[in-house]
């Protein structure tokens, strides 16, 4: 299986350090180590996530599950099998946003408009925040490749 083209930066400088160090200190991503394959994980964001944002919302304000287990992907160094994967998933547009989120952060920018081109028309309506305000997947994937997702 070929490995996905990254950007080769480390997994510690993908995300705002804050954010990164919160995650790694979290009991949620510590109990995430005993998922140890792809189809685990994407199991627990069907189950477990109901928005894209980096935070959790509320008092506690800690990192999100979404985010938490987009860094588990980040450990794994997905394949391109598994991209097409995610990025095409029919049960949840929240696995489908953390694949556009890992080739966001961590994909190839010389690559990422091949990525995210065919879904630009996308019309899938999901809430990628907690606010339940409703988007499509195409103009989400068109904002976060253009920088206006706030991450």
């Amino acid at each position: 299986m070929a490995e996905l083209k990254t950007s080769g930066r480390p997994i510690d400088q993908l995300l705002e350090k804050v954010l990164c160090m919160n995650i790694l200190s979290s009991d949620y991503f510590r109990d995430l180590l005993r998922l140890k394959t792809y189809h685990e994980v994407i199991d627990e964001i069907y189950n477990q996530v109901d928005h894209v944002e980096p935070w959790m919302t509320g008092n506690c304000r800690g990192p999100s599950t979404a985010f938490c287990l987009l860094y588990k992907f980040f450990t794994m160094k997905l394949t391109v099998k598994q991209m097409h994967g995610l990025l095409k998933h029919p049960d949840s547009p929240y696995i489908r946003a953390i694949g556009f989120l890992y080739l966001r952060y961590l994909g190839d920018f010389k690559t990422l408009w091949g990525w995210y081109e065919p879904y630009l028309k996308d019309d899938e309506e999901f809430s990628p925040g907690s606010s339940g305000q409703m988007t499509t997947m195409g103009v989400y994937v068109r904002d976060l490749f253009l920088g206006q997702v706030r991450l």
